[in-house]
């Protein structure tokens, strides 16, 4: 191995974004280090390439010599359902939040050159202030999205008082391979194909005129590279990822296709849409991928 090789450590490696990240950090030549406790992630998903560590981001301990020489650290690892955190507000606050700040100490000390947070686009609440801008009120209605909110201002504040690299990318609702039908991202998607796959009807709520911004999971993984890599951020910036457009559950319905059953609605967000300038600005990056190409790839996989 080359002395110039860099070395990337990511928490959550092992689950559906982190494991698309590992695989094309590797193949960017990285040397990549996992972090994972398989809680929701899967060893099978990290590749014999990277050496993998299951531990707790609140270990400090155990942590610590794993940061040694890494040049990037990426942090996806977090408790990410919102139903969750709702119901176990301690627990996830001690993962989602005291882990970051035990990975931002970390980083810190080991002289990583710079920290990449996946952040969500749960911040926004229910806004209707469309498309949503960074710079819009929080209004996180659940402790997960309070907690992605606290640890962004975690990765500011070690910007401006320690000088910490770091950058916040808000994810909307991202799908793709991998992608886990009882898992929290883009959940319409994952439970329509597991409904088709299984020949039942594919459950909509309410109206199903409710929108939400989909976006690919390699356009996500390019981000996040991206974030890593570019000169432009590092001072804690906090910027939108997802497709600038909306589709609602009713087009994820027709496109999944077979029957479809409405259901009652739900507390929900009624529509979401990213303003995904600041990624193109600040990164040099925009969507590749359609949610029509998307889905047609994903029901491919599936044999529908």
């Amino acid at each position: 191995m080359t002395t110039n090789t860099k070395i990337a450590v990511v928490t959550g490696g092992a689950g559906f974004i982190g494991s698309h990240l590992v695989e094309e950090l590797l193949a960017r030549g990285y040397r990549v280090r996992v972090i994972d406790t398989l809680v929701a992630g899967k060893r099978e998903h990290v590749p014999p390439a990277a050496e993998f560590f299951n531990v707790d981001v609140r270990d400090r301990v155990a942590l610590t010599p794993i940061f040694a020489g890494a040049h990037t650290v990426f942090h996806l690892a977090a408790l990410p359902r919102v139903q969750y955190t709702i119901e176990h507000p301690l627990e996830s606050h001690e993962v989602n939040v005291t882990g970051t700040q035990t990975i931002l100490q970390i980083a810190k000390e080991t002289g990583a050159s710079r920290t990449v947070f996946a952040s969500s686009a749960a911040i926004y609440g229910d806004s209707q202030d469309l498309p949503l801008q960074e710079n819009a009120a929080a209004a996180p209605l659940s402790p997960y999205a309070l907690h992605k909110y606290i640890s962004e201002e975690y990765l500011k504040l070690f910007s401006r008082l320690y000088g910490l690299s770091s950058v916040s990318l808000r994810f909307f609702n991202v799908y793709g391979p991998r992608l886990d039908p009882e898992g929290p991202y883009a959940l319409v998607v994952g439970r329509f194909l597991k409904q088709r796959r299984q020949g039942e009807p594919l459950t909509v709520t309410g109206d199903g005129e409710q929108t939400r911004d989909f976006i690919h999971v390699q356009d996500v993984v390019r981000s996040l590279v991206l974030a890593g890599e570019t000169f432009n951020v590092g001072a804690g910036e906090v910027i939108n990822i997802g497709s600038g457009k909306s589709a609602s559950v009713n087009r994820i319905a027709e496109l999944v296709g077979g029957p479809i059953e409405y259901v009652a609605p739900r507390v929900e967000p009624r529509d979401a849409r990213a303003d995904n300038r600041r990624a193109k600005q600040l990164l040099g990056w925009e969507p590749t991928i359609s949610l029509e190409d998307g889905i047609t790839e994903l029901k491919k996989e599936l044999g529908l």
